[in-house]
């Protein structure tokens, strides 16, 4: 296999790549409110009073507590996965965006490592927003909470590197419905957000605990829910592992697509 396979060696130019990217996210800072705001608030009031008023408890928790949780672990997911497909493939190849910044002293490496950085961002800003709401609507046990939000940040790490090297074999946007399809959308099914990973046949929950999502919630939930953690080193290390692995695959990826 042909390729770049040194580890990567981002320098400070991924701080400068994080902050273009800032800067033209706050040119469009009213839509993206209304997206980080509008949609948990329609599945807070939807599921979590209207599904709460039947289920009322679950894992001994309120509905909407449980729920709110698993709905901030999981938009870190749906957020950084977007960024680093859609947005990373129109950076990289309609735009060319990537072109400009090699021209400039910034290394492939410090680009992919501004992404994953921005990725995490973006994740945080949505758990923040969602943990707001659920804050009015009374779903947060204390101040704890706030602990979830460098979780967040972890999580958008953690599903930055694998939808990165979804960018770096894709052709087209029609390609990403493969990966939303396949792995993002059973994620949000089976990890534990809207009902716990125990009502799952066990076969099912082996594999399930393999999943980033899983641990983004297992380490959300009680920090929301004011619980203690259990074994939280394993779901940190697990998290760690996809952002390091997923993040040096894509690099590799990505210098044989755009330097090879």
């Amino acid at each position: 296999m042909r390729g770049d396979w040194t580890i990567p060696r981002p320098g400070r130019g991924a701080l400068a790549v994080w902050q273009r990217n800032l800067r033209v996210w706050r040119k469009l800072l009213a839509p993206a409110a209304v997206m980080n705001f509008g949609e948990p608030t329609l599945y807070l009031l939807g599921l979590g009073f209207g599904l709460g008023a039947f289920i009322g408890t679950m894992s001994d928790l309120s509905y909407q507590t449980f729920l709110a949780s698993g709905i901030i672990a999981s938009s870190a997911m749906m957020t950084a996965s977007f960024e680093a497909t859609y947005s990373v493939f129109t950076r990289m190849g309609v735009q060319r965006t990537y072109d400009a910044m090699l021209a400039t002293p910034l290394t492939l490496d410090d680009i992919l490592a501004g992404e994953v950085l921005w990725c995490g961002t973006k994740a945080l800003f949505s758990a923040a927003a969602i943990l707001i709401v659920a804050l009015l609507i009374g779903a947060v046990a204390g101040p704890q909470a706030l602990f979830a939000l460098p979780v967040a940040f972890l999580a958008g790490l953690a599903f930055a590197g694998p939808a990165l090297i979804m960018s770096a074999v894709a052709t087209n946007y029609d390609f990403f419905n493969y990966y939303f399809v396949l792995a993002v959308t059973p994620m949000l099914i089976l990890s534990g957000v809207f009902y716990p990973v125990e009502t799952l046949p066990e076969v099912m929950q082996s594999v399930v605990h393999l999943l980033p999502l899983t641990h983004a919630v297992a380490l959300t939930r009680p920090l929301v829910a004011g619980l203690p953690l259990e074994t939280p080193l394993l779901h940190l290390a697990v998290l760690g592992a996809y952002a390091g692995l997923g993040f040096y695959a894509a690099v590799v990826l990505i210098r044989r697509r755009l330097l090879v």
